[in-house]
């Protein structure tokens, strides 16, 4: 009997420790519930588990493309430093859009689940560089020639993150996303400090 209760103590321990290991939160920002850390191909694999199909990595990022936020196709680059291999930034490049209604509509969506998330933006900008408010017909015009600025940053403890609409070149316009972790991030800022 002495055993037996031993026995049942000791199980009950060891699911607990394991519980609590499992439990820990982590000091990293999160994509997709997964800590902003580890090596790019470590990241990777995690990312795959999550249902993103890895197309390609060039220079130190890793590129993906799959579901997020309640968008379909959207690519996203896992980045880290040649010099040291420790993942500190994910860009989400969702779809492109042709019209400014499609755009703006999924800039201000996405805007208003990152603030129902993190709470109230710490920047943000939302203006054309033009004399007067352009038309919608004209926006997407600003957009592409580089003279739209839309971007919101949310500050947290673990990190920052940056919602922006963005153009490469005059035909391709999107809205991206930026996670910096900003544990990792601080290693990768001592490490170019260290070259200098």
């Amino acid at each position: 009997m002495k055993k037996l209760i031993v026995s049942i103590i000791f199980v009950l321990t060891a699911i607990i420790s394991f519980a609590q290991v499992n439990t820990k939160p982590s000091g990293h920002l999160m994509f997709k519930g997964v800590p902003i850390d580890g090596t790019l191909t470590e990241y990777v694999a995690k990312m795959k588990q999550n249902g993103f199909i890895h197309f390609g990595t060039d220079d130190g990022t890793a590129l993906l493309k799959g579901d997020f936020a309640a968008f379909k196709g959207c690519i996203v680059g896992v980045s880290t430093l040649k010099q040291k291999d420790l993942v500190s930034k994910i860009a989400v490049v969702f779809p492109e859009c042709d019209t400014w209604s499609s755009l703006s509509s999924n800039y201000f969506s996405l805007k208003e689940m990152l603030t129902e998330k993190y709470g109230q933006p710490s920047d943000c900008v939302e203006k054309f560089q033009s004399y007067s408010e352009p038309d919608d017909n004209y926006k997407m015009y600003e957009v592409q020639f580089d003279r739209c600025k839309y971007y919101t940053s949310f500050e947290t403890e673990k990190g920052s993150i940056q919602l922006s609409i963005e153009h490469k070149g005059a035909s391709k316009c999107f809205v991206m996303l930026v996670y910096h972790d900003k544990i990792n991030g601080s290693i990768i800022k001592a490490n170019a400090i260290d070259d200098l």
